[in-house]
């Protein structure tokens, strides 16, 4: 296993900690809850919830919250996201998260997408965000 690579069992603990999470979410509208938890460079997990609001726009979404709670803390750097909904389907990040995990992290991180029971998806930013745009873009 490379040296930064996140293993099995980091990535269970993540998804755990997002599914225990997940119920603070602030749904009343969708009643849909989303529990985010992100690992970081320095091991640490940091989660967060859905927050809606009545002006409906003005909600943020679990990715969002679990990564300005790592920003918050000093971190700077995605080793992996795990992210979990209600439901049969996958709930992957939506297309701002998308971009604002690819701020934080590189093509190969580990994205885990999970349900109430555990991972139901393993896959990296890399395949959920194809040729993405990135700092280094900037340079």
């Amino acid at each position: 296993m490379p040296e930064d690579a996140v293993s099995p069992d980091s990535l269970s603990a993540l998804a755990e900690a997002a599914i225990a999470i997940r119920p603070m979410a602030h749904a009343p509208y969708s009643n849909f809850f989303v529990g985010a938890a992100v690992l970081d460079e320095k091991g640490e997990i940091h989660t967060g919830v859905n927050v809606e609001n009545a002006a409906y726009p003005n909600g943020i979404c679990a990715e969002t919250a679990a990564i300005a709670a790592m920003v918050a803390s000093g971190a700077r750097r995605i080793r992996a996201i795990a992210v979990v909904g209600g439901g049969e389907g996958l709930c992957t990040p939506c297309g701002g998260c998308r971009q604002r995990i690819r701020e934080f992290s590189i093509a190969e991180t580990p994205i885990a997408i999970a349900g109430p029971e555990g991972i139901r998806k393993l896959m990296t930013l890399g395949e959920l965000l194809p040729e993405s745009f990135g700092p280094e873009n900037l340079s």
